[in-house]
């Protein structure tokens, strides 16, 4: 009996994760489409190899309007603009997933933690050796989906180039 319980404890798990990695496909393959501005920050750990640690210039316009202690756990959406390239550009802050009438304008979740305001990721890891590379990186491919969850796809260069694609 004990067999089969562990048996089906493995397999709802490994439902869970395959659910997980399918939603996130979707996303991938379906969620709009959102640049977003980078605010440079050092690319290299130790510990973890070539990563680049993100911070977007969005958290510059999000911080000021932030009406709670910022030391404070929270979790809003924000409203942008984006534009005829693609690039979301701040507009408000809401608490909720209201609906945006304005097709241009899509709401994002994001969170505070620790003080600092955070997106879908605050790193993005490419191959050993690609720094150089990577640091030409301008802005950050999200994808979102309806209900304003973020998935970084790319990092894209100076006029949104794919810099995953490009050679040095």
């Amino acid at each position: 009996m004990r067999k089969y319980m562990v048996l089906v404890m493995g397999l709802c798990i490994l439902g869970a994760v395959n659910m997980s990695i399918w939603h996130k496909e979707q996303l991938l393959a379906n969620g709009k489409t959102v640049f977003l501005a980078l605010a440079p920050v050092d690319p290299r750990s130790l510990m973890q190899g070539d990563y680049m640690a993100l911070r977007f210039k969005l958290e510059q316009d999000i911080t000021p309007q932030l009406t709670h202690d910022k030391t404070q756990n929270a979790d809003g959406y924000v409203v942008v603009n984006v534009n005829a390239q693609g690039i979301g550009e701040f507009v408000q802050l809401q608490d909720n997933l209201a609906n945006v009438v304005n097709p241009q304008q899509i709401a994002m979740r994001y969170r505070v933690r620790e003080g600092k305001i955070k997106f879908a990721t605050n790193a993005f890891f490419f191959e050993e050796g690609k720094s150089d590379l990577y640091a030409q990186a301008r802005y950050g491919e999200f994808k979102v989906a309806a209900n304003g969850e973020l998935l970084l796809k790319d990092l894209r260069g100076e006029n949104l180039v794919v810099l995953s694609k490009t050679r040095l």
